[in-house]
């Protein structure tokens, strides 16, 4: 995916990235850390659902995806291994943007592609953890609550106190 705008654009993480996407997601996320080996091996599993965002240059947002199973999320700061298989969702790890790039579309975009890549891959749903900061946003975006199991309430009460599942209904190629 490359979308273009005013100097900015997503384009396919690499490993050099990954410096730049830790940084990153120190300033933006810092109360919900994970080690540059988190990054790495989902960049390795799915890198398809891996993107960057390039404004003037320089780093300013990241998009984090793969395909998952389920409706227990990976919790926070935990290496996965392999991905399930067969999986029955894309799992939407994290997008992030840097303050300078916020507000124009960014997201939206990488949501799509996130939607996209559940299309091509057959799965009928977009699901992700939102944290209690963001919840606003993911519901503005479609997105619905999940009802949580006892497992997952427990991987989410990891996050923060508000932190909750939501999922993303993709309708079949074709379908509205």
């Amino acid at each position: 995916m490359t979308a273009f705008c005013a100097n900015t654009i997503w384009r396919g993480m690499t490993p050099d990235d990954l410096e730049a996407v830790t940084t990153l997601a120190d300033t933006i996320h810092a109360d919900y850390p994970e080690d540059t080996a988190i990054f790495a091996e989902r960049l390795r599993l799915a890198p398809e659902g891996c993107l960057v965002l390039e404004h003037e240059g320089k780093l300013s947002g990241y998009l984090i995806s793969h395909p998952w199973r389920g409706l227990v999320c990976p919790p926070l700061n935990t290496l996965l291994e392999t991905l399930p298989q067969p999986a029955d969702r894309w799992y939407l790890h994290d997008i992030a943007l840097a303050p300078t790039v916020r507000g124009g579309g960014h997201a939206r975009e990488a949501v799509e592609h996130a939607r996209s890549l559940a299309r091509q891959n057959g799965l009928r749903w977009l699901t992700l953890t939102s944290t209690g900061p963001a919840r606003t946003f993911w519901l503005a975006q479609g997105f619905v609550e999940e009802q949580p199991t006892a497992e997952e309430r427990a991987i989410l009460a990891s996050y923060d106190p508000q932190a909750q599942l939501l999922s993303y209904p993709i309708p079949p190629e074709g379908e509205a």
